[in-house]
């Protein structure tokens, strides 16, 4: 398994500062996880975008991108309460939605659930 097989099935944000090796506090890791690995993700995301091919510049921008989200955390970083409940208050209908309210196809499915009436049904069988 390469090294980037590897980082591809960590989940854990503790299991990132390990893989890289990198030092962390605990308690900040614990406090801040949910935001460390939303913005974490999204970094993930626009370097995957950028760096298609080279496994290993792609490695250490991803490592470059941990330390850069914990520092901003670490220093006192933190979001705001309408940037954290924004993502509850208002959910994506669908994948061309940026929120519920702008997609003019949704409908509420069950008890204040929404989906799109456009999007494709999605079944696992």
């Amino acid at each position: 398994m390469s090294r980037y097989e590897e980082f591809k099935i960590l989940t854990d944000a503790e299991d990132y500062f390990d893989f890289f090796d990198l030092e962390y506090d605990e308690r900040t890791v614990y406090v801040k996880r949910f935001h460390i690995l939303k913005k974490y993700g999204e970094m993930i995301a626009k370097g995957e975008e950028q760096m298609i091919g080279d496994e290993e510049k792609l490695l250490e921008f991803y490592k470059f991108a941990l330390v850069s989200v914990y520092k901003n955390f670490e220093n006192g970083y933190s979001p705001s309460a309408a940037d954290v409940w924004s993502v509850y208050d208002n959910p994506s209908a669908c994948g061309s939605c940026s929120t519920s309210t702008s997609c003019n196809d949704v409908e509420e499915v069950t008890n204040g659930t929404h989906a799109c009436a456009s999007q494709p049904s999605l079944s696992f069988n």
